[in-house]
């Protein structure tokens, strides 16, 4: 009898974890890294795509937050497999005002166990896992979610941090 392999999951985050480095480029094409943030609190969110109802939403509701967020020394960055051209698209559309980052080979996704299997519709399929991180001042992981639903995780996000 063939031995079954059980499906792979994506290796997931936790509190205390170091943050993995990355550089992308943002939507007009220019290489942002985390290095760059060194010594600041960061938002990481990962999203499946732009311009779609419920990445829409999150995205609209971290810039209409942003304001309370920077002014608690938080830091947003977006990342999701879109190509930088969608990117400046979304941004320009839905008048965003911080870094929306691009990774369509999906390497930082995966890194941050933010890219594999997940249910959708009661079916298993592999994409991007709605996530969304905070890395602390010392580049450690302070908090991470997965599986953040698109409505209402700004306004949950504030609460757990208190902003």
């Amino acid at each position: 009898m063939a031995e079954v392999t059980p499906p792979v999951e994506a290796q997931r985050l936790s509190v205390g974890d170091r943050a993995p480095a990355f550089t992308l480029p943002d939507a007009n094409e220019n290489p942002v890294s985390l290095s760059d943030y060194a010594g600041q609190k960061v938002i990481v969110y990962f999203y499946p795509a732009a311009s779609t109802p419920g990445c829409t939403k999150q995205a609209c509701d971290f810039r209409d937050n942003l304001a309370e967020l920077n002014d608690a020394g938080l830091t947003v960055l977006g990342i999701s497999p879109d190509k930088p051209a969608k990117l400046a698209k979304f941004v320009e559309k839905e008048g965003l005002t911080f870094p929306l980052l691009s990774d369509p080979e999906k390497k930082v996704l995966t890194e941050w166990g933010a890219f594999g299997e997940k249910k959708m519709y009661g079916k298993t399929v592999t994409g991007v896992i709605r996530s969304t991180f905070l890395v602390d001042t010392d580049g450690t992981i302070a908090l991470a979610q997965y599986n953040v639903r698109a409505t209402g995780h700004v306004a949950k996000l504030r609460r757990d941090l208190s902003v």
